[in-house]
């Protein structure tokens, strides 16, 4: 039935001349090497050419026994075809499996639930520093050190328990050499049939150097804030030096812009550019004559209208200014008003940006506390009334409302008022 043969045809040809050209030799000198008493192993695969004239594999398993006194071989032959089929498929699937992970560039990796690496690609090697060999059967725990191997712990737990895939983000390993590399890692569980949790797997990915951009850029960008800052204070400078009246009055609404916007939980970017643009706001002053800036008496309608042109002209001088804010924009908008009755663009409500909305009550607030020329300095309970009580007119309702409760619950004081 094997071989497609009448018993008649099979007993009467050598079993040689079933045997695949290629196989042929290999068979016929084991079992002479058998049959001359040498120990050799007994089973054994081979290919058989069938009657058809296609290919089978079969396995065969021989003992030497005695037919008529003479030596004999006892076979037994099964038809493996099938068998060796599939195992071609699953060797093809892994050669192809292992040669996708051997050309990638990041760490591939299995780990017993214990942490212990069971399986690696040559890239895990390479940015762990040790030989393939040396790094199996490690643990987590022995390339990391304490506080690594804690943030591992935890997320693989958290993995484990929730049977979702997580990320080890941001830890540091320990070579062999001992240098450290900063890795990045995302892990899953590996289940049997039964869907049990038997091992870890995952993809590690070295991210030394972009950690390291990442450090040299918050440098950069930290050198090129101060050097901001520096010539933001050069330009307070400038301004209070033709303005002695209104001498802190930029610096004190600012610190009160930056505390409104801290108490309404804005971002800290967006509360760092509010203070640069509130030390600066009046800059624009700086292209209006020095006697109507200090002018003790009521001002004309036409000195009034020059003041009034200090926002766009604070505008002009910035917008081609590169910086991480809108300063340009914040300065501009600053004597806006929600209901659209300031200037000098009569914008309304939300098309008023956030921090020239806080700017505003900062600057009407200040103002108003303040001494000026032409008037004594009305008082901060003034102030608060006159925000207090055009909150959602002129001003935005929840800056008002963070400006409150920043002086009349968190004590809150404009400094040199």
């Amino acid at each position: 039935n094997i071989l497609g043969y009448p018993k008649e045809i099979i007993t009467t040809r050598p079993f040689s001349s079933f045997i695949h050209p290629d196989d042929r030799a290999m068979l016929v000198d084991r079992h002479m090497r058998r049959m001359s008493g040498e120990p050799i192993e007994t089973g054994y695969r081979f290919r058989s050419i069938v009657a058809d004239g296609t290919q089978r594999w079969l396995h065969i398993i021989s003992r030497i026994t005695s037919w008529n006194g003479m030596p004999a071989s006892l076979s037994f032959v099964m038809d493996i075809t099938d068998h060796k089929r599939a195992e071609d498929e699953v060797r093809v699937s892994e050669e192809k499996y292992r040669t996708i992970l051997e050309s990638i560039e990041d760490g591939y990796f299995e780990q017993d639930l214990a942490g212990n690496f069971i399986f690696l690609n040559n890239s895990m090697s390479r940015i762990y520093g040790y030989p393939e060999e040396e790094l199996m059967g490690m643990n987590y725990k022995q390339h990391t050190d304490p506080e690594s191997g804690k943030k591992c712990f935890h997320a693989y737990v958290n993995i484990y328990e929730t049977g979702q895939p997580g990320k080890v983000v941001g830890f540091e390993i320990i070579r062999k050499d001992g240098t450290k590399r900063h890795i990045e890692s995302s892990v899953s569980l590996i289940k049997d049939s039964a869907g049990n949790p038997i091992a870890y797997r995952g993809i590690v990915r070295d991210i030394t150097e972009r950690k390291q951009a990442e450090a040299d850029m918050k440098e950069t960008l930290d050198s090129l804030r101060r050097a901001f800052g520096a010539i933001v204070q050069v330009m307070v400078s400038a301004v209070e030096s033709r303005d002695p009246y209104t001498a802190g009055h930029q610096i004190r609404s600012a610190n009160l812009a930056r505390a409104i916007a801290t108490e309404m939980e804005l971002p800290q970017d967006t509360i760092e550019g509010l203070r640069m643009a509130g030390s600066i706001h009046d800059i624009g002053k700086l292209s209006i004559p020095a006697e109507i800036l200090s002018k003790p008496t009521k001002l004309t309608n036409l000195e009034f209208s020059l003041i009034k042109e200090h926002s766009r002209k604070g505008y002009e001088m910035l917008k081609d200014v590169e910086s991480p804010w809108p300063l340009a924009e914040i300065i501009y908008q600053h004597h806006e008003r929600m209901d659209g009755s300031g200037y000098p663009r009569n914008l309304e409500g939300k098309d008023i940006l956030i921090e020239a909305r806080i700017l505003s009550v900062a600057d009407v607030v200040e103002a108003m506390a303040s001494h000026r020329p032409y008037r004594p300095g009305l008082g901060v309970d003034a102030a608060l009334n006159e925000i207090e009580k055009n909150r959602g007119i002129f001003y935005d309702g929840a800056v008002v409302d963070a400006c409150l409760r920043l002086f009349r619950e968190k004590g809150f004081k404009l400094e040199g008022t």
